[in-house]
């Protein structure tokens, strides 16, 4: 059972952040499953949710950010990037982007390139609006099922600190993620945003 669970309103978002900052390893709701994350910045805290979720250190996890502003710190939006997300951010799509934070680059043993997302959540960009970026990756075991329903997730998953409980999440499913190659859309994970909707932004 969970350590520590909160509801989504003023302190439970304060006790959530504060335990960010704090190297805690938090589960909070987003628009497509219950999403598990902690400080970017903080290579222990990562590394305990690579234990957590069992998930081999060759894939490496997604930021969420609060705001493209926020996200523009660690990435680089191209012409066509930038064009996608002002119609779909916030919203469930996730952009493969090239990382130019090394600070960030180190700390999640990260190559050239990180997938960023802005979710449609108000709880989970309750949490960004004070922390702006997230590691933010399903809350479940690799290679098992994500959850939509709070209780089934807190049971199921160990190790975590904090449980944001945001009710059931009404999700219509994963995100798409996208990655901009030699100027074109590259769709790597087919989701909920078709391939029609994103070509006709472009």
């Amino acid at each position: 059972m969970p350590m520590n669970k909160v509801s989504c309103d003023y302190n439970g978002i304060r006790n959530a952040l504060e335990s960010i900052r704090n190297g805690g390893i938090v589960i909070f709701p987003t628009d497509t499953v219950y999403g598990i994350g902690c400080d970017p910045y903080n290579q222990n805290a990562i590394e305990k949710l690579y234990q957590i979720k069992k998930r081999n250190k060759t894939k490496s996890f997604p930021v969420l950010g609060y705001s493209k502003k926020d996200l523009e710190r660690i990435v680089k939006f191209d012409r066509i990037s930038s064009r996608i997300v002002k119609k779909l951010w916030p919203g469930q799509l996730t952009l493969i982007l090239p990382i130019k934070d090394k600070k960030l680059k180190k700390s999640m043993n990260l190559t050239d390139k990180i997938a960023v997302r802005i979710p449609n959540n108000k709880c989970v960009l309750s949490i960004l609006k004070e922390c702006k970026l997230l590691v933010g990756t399903s809350a479940n075991i690799s290679t098992k099922d994500s959850f939509v329903e709070p209780n089934e997730c807190a049971s199921s998953v160990t190790g975590y600190d904090v449980f944001v409980n945001g009710g059931k999440i009404k999700s219509l499913g994963e995100s798409t993620i996208i990655e901009i190659v030699n100027k074109e859309i590259k769709i790597v994970r087919q989701g909920v945003i078709s391939e029609e909707e994103l070509f006709s932004l472009v």
